[in-house]
C-alpha cells in the first residue's frame, strides 16, 4: 500500500503588498504636494519681484517728471508741492511726487553780491493697487507694492 504523506500547506501572508503600495502612494502624493507648493510659492515671489521692478521704474519716471517740473515747468519755487501721476494704464502703478525747495546763499557772484542756489528735494513714491499713494490701509493687502526714491538737485 502506498503511503500518502500529508504536507502541511505553507501559511500564505496576504495584504503586505497592498500595504506597501498604499505607503508608496501616500509618500508620492506628499512629494507631489510639496513640489506644487514650492512651485506656487516661487511663482508668487517671482510676480512680487516683477511688480517691485515696475514700481522702481515708475518711481524713477516720477522723479524725472518732477525734475522737469522743477527746472523748466511750473514748480520753479516748489514748497511741499505734491502731484499724483496715474501710470496705471502703462505700468499698473500710481506715483506721488513731492517737491520741496530751499534757497541758499552760496558764496558771492560778485564782490558783496551773494550767489543764490535753489536746492530741490524730490520724493517719488510708486504704489500698486492703491487709490492714493502711499496707502497705509492697502499695504496689508496681498499684491501691494510700494517703492520710494528721493533725489536732491540744485539749480
Amino acid at each position: 500500500m502506498s503511503r500518502l504523506q500529508h504536507v502541511p500547506h505553507a501559511t500564505r501572508q496576504r495584504g503586505l503588498g497592498a500595504i506597501a503600495a498604499v505607503v508608496v502612494l501616500v509618500a508620492m502624493a506628499a512629494l507631489a504636494a510639496a513640489i506644487v507648493r514650492l512651485g506656487s510659492a516661487s511663482q508668487s515671489a517671482s510676480a512680487q519681484d516683477w511688480l517691485a521692478t515696475r514700481a522702481v521704474q515708475a518711481a524713477g519716471a516720477g522723479l524725472e517728471w518732477g525734475l522737469y517740473q522743477a527746472f523748466k515747468g511750473t514748480w520753479t519755487t516748489c514748497n511741499s508741492t505734491t502731484q499724483t501721476l496715474d501710470l496705471s494704464a502703462d505700468s499698473g502703478m500710481r506715483v506721488t511726487v513731492t517737491c520741496n525747495s530751499t534757497l541758499y546763499n552760496e558764496g558771492e557772484s560778485a564782490a558783496g553780491v551773494a550767489q543764490q542756489v535753489r536746492v530741490f528735494t524730490l520724493d517719488a513714491t510708486a504704489c500698486s493697487i492703491a487709490a492714493t499713494c502711499p496707502d497705509a490701509a492697502a499695504s496689508s493687502q496681498p499684491g501691494y507694492i510700494e517703492r520710494r526714491l528721493q533725489i536732491v538737485a540744485t539749480q
